[in-house]
């Protein structure tokens, strides 16, 4: 094996031949107190799962009591909460402290919690301890949801019930009881997550692929890659990992693991993916190598494959109209996303819309395709102003809204053309999550076409000219 790849927030490797799931306590003692940091959906799901377990619970949050006015009516009665803010004084008489993704693995309160030793976890540590199922991970930088859902897809056509979950769907926890050793699991798993495990142990673990991405909360690309390589270091002789051998930190973690290796960017036969871009047939590759691991034949895993209907925000075709294809890319937060969105379209002129928050990224990649690939470019948000600089020389327009954007890309927009929002950045200046900047995209795009609202047909408010009435 060869040297670790970088040092993340550093749990103890198992020891050989230690197959089964950590026998340590997954819960502190029925009674005790346990202390959950942030409320959001995972948050929730672990004041829900531990309350049921006996746990007295306290739940701290930034945001105040009025913010989440509508979440705290949905906590179980009697539990506690800290809210508008918190400090140390929150882990008093906690035995346990879980915190959500959200909450970098070095804060603060956490090393705090564990010098005093208290057990420090979350969700998804929680539910590999506790899982009854046999369980694939997925991680990567770019395709993981994709990638989880086309595996849940494809064992889905086998004879075991299969669930998905993890940083896709609902929180892991919601599903545990239900749960049995005949089930298969599909998590979809982020940096963040497994950092937060102390053994992410899983059957077959999926590495997609490692690019620069959350260098902000890992501090350095070998920090980053060390959270990703935590999934394969914690596999089994017995178990199987799923690479991407055309990505060159894949090649590295392969030395990583004790597991059997597939390279599913070998794997044949191609399956036929619908949703267009190279990036998406590898995805493909991966879903049909696990398919394969687990027993089920071709022909079946192909046709799950070609019924796949895609996922929203991951070059989702909103609807055409004048002979334009629009398309949301709007999961593309980073500028590899954003050059893997654009090569989606080989030979078709783009109009792309792309902008938003974040820095430290080594752009000129993306910038030549944007260059090569684009008619023209609509930039919006906190980035605007430095990718008109970096792109001067193109058509390049401003926009102040994801509406105006609409407009400007619809008034440049030619037949044949594509519209594509493809980012770039994370959407946090102007929106709440990358999820509301794809639907107000779409809204903005029907509402421009004279859609209805889920792009089913003609708005009849418009007359055939697309005015309102």
């Amino acid at each position: 094996m060869s040297a670790p790849l970088g040092r993340a927030w550093e749990w103890p490797l198992p020891s050989p031949g230690s197959g089964v799931r950590s026998p340590d306590l997954p819960l502190p003692p029925e009674g005790s107190r346990a202390l959950v940091v942030g409320l959001g959906a995972s948050g929730r799901s672990l004041v829900r799962f531990l309350s049921s377990r006996g746990l007295r619970v306290r739940v701290c949050d930034l945001r105040s009591r009025q913010e989440l006015d509508d979440v705290l009516a949905s906590l179980p009665p009697g539990s506690e909460t800290v809210l508008g803010g918190y400090d140390e004084r929150v882990l008093d008489g906690c035995a346990a402290v879980y915190a959500s993704p959200g909450v970098p693995w070095d804060a603060p309160l956490l090393r705090a919690a564990r010098a005093m030793g208290a057990m420090v976890s979350s969700d998804v540590d929680l539910f590999l301890r506790l899982c009854p199922a046999p369980v694939v991970g997925v991680t990567g930088t770019n395709g993981k949801t994709t990638t989880t859902a086309l595996i849940g897809m494809v064992l889905g056509r086998g004879p075991w019930p299969v669930v998905v979950a993890g940083n896709i769907g609902d929180p892991v926890l919601d599903h545990l009881d239900e749960l049995t050793p005949g089930h298969r699991v599909v998590l979809e798993l982020s940096s963040f997550q497994l950092e937060s495990c102390a053994r992410p142990r899983v059957e077959v673990g999926v590495v997609l692929n490692v690019t620069p991405d959350h260098l902000d909360r890992h501090g350095s690309m070998e920090a980053y890659i060390a959270a990703k390589a935590r999934l394969v270091r914690f596999l089994e002789p017995e178990d199987h990992v799923v690479l991407n051998g055309l990505d060159p930190v894949c090649r590295r973690l392969a030395g990583e693991t004790r597991a059997r290796v597939t390279w599913f960017d070998r794997h044949r036969p191609v399956p036929p993916m619908p949703v267009p871009g190279r990036h998406n047939q590898l995805n493909a590759l991966a879903a049909a190598a696990v398919g394969r691991i687990l027993g089920l034949p071709d022909p079946v895993i192909e046709s799950a494959i070609r019924d796949f209907p895609g996922v929203e925000h991951r070059l989702e075709l909103v609807a055409e109209g004048d002979g334009v294809r629009w398309y949301n890319d709007s999961k593309a937060t980073n500028p590899d996303a954003g050059l893997v969105g654009l090569q989606a379209f080989e030979g078709t002129p783009v109009i792309l819309i792309a902008g938003g928050h974040g820095g430290g990224f080594d752009l000129e990649p993306w910038l030549r395709a944007i260059r090569a690939r684009t008619r023209a470019v609509v930039l919006i948000g906190a980035s605007a102003a430095l990718l008109e600089e970096r792109l001067a020389g193109h058509p390049v327009r401003l926009a102040g809204s994801i509406e105006e954007a609409v407009a400007i890309a619809a008034d440049l927009a030619r037949p044949g053309d594509v519209v594509l929002l493809s980012p770039g950045y994370k959407s946090y200046d102007m929106f709440a999550s990358y999820e509301e900047r794809g639907r107000r995209f779409k809204a903005a795009v029907r509402r421009r076409l004279g859609l209805t609202a889920d792009g089913s047909g003609p708005d009849r408010r418009r007359d055939p000219g697309g005015r309102f009435r």
